[in-house]
């Protein structure tokens, strides 16, 4: 029986559907969730979840947030989360540039605007990178061969 899994972020509801198992990148490592999972709330950091369902898998960015965890239900409350297949690869990359050349220019280490900058990077890189890995592959699983 799959587990229910919902994904929002600020601003909207990312992922709404069933899985078979979610893998989240929580604050002290990788976290496997499966139906039946004892409860538990943890907070997230930047990263990727997978869901999978019927031997396939999607992918979400996220930057940050927390999940909730039930036997049959996770809820990821993420600050920032998108589906790796909408990603604007030029509008990521552009972002990277600003947040690179800001940087550059030396803003003060000890200041929220450098923390905000470096943070922007973060997001961006994770972005690009989530794309290279997962954007363009088949996102089916293989079958396991009987033996």
């Amino acid at each position: 029986m799959p587990i229910r899994c919902e994904i929002v972020s600020q601003d909207r509801m990312v992922y709404q559907g069933e899985a078979d198992m979610v893998l989240l990148p929580g604050s002290e490592g990788m976290m496997g969730i499966l139906p039946d999972h004892a409860p538990l709330l943890t907070t997230l950091k930047l990263g990727v979840v997978t869901v999978r369902i019927a031997g396939r898998e999607e992918y979400f960015t996220i930057a940050g947030g927390i999940a909730e965890v039930q036997p049959d239900q996770v809820t990821i409350l993420a600050d920032a989360a998108e589906n790796v297949r909408e990603i604007d690869v030029e509008r990521a990359e552009a972002a990277r540039r600003r947040a690179e050349e800001m940087l550059a220019k030396g803003i003060p280490h000890d200041t929220d605007a450098y923390l905000a900058v470096e943070a922007a990077l973060r997001r961006s890189n994770l972005r690009l990178d989530a794309v290279k890995r997962y954007g363009k592959r088949d996102t089916t699983l293989p079958s396991r061969k009987e033996e």
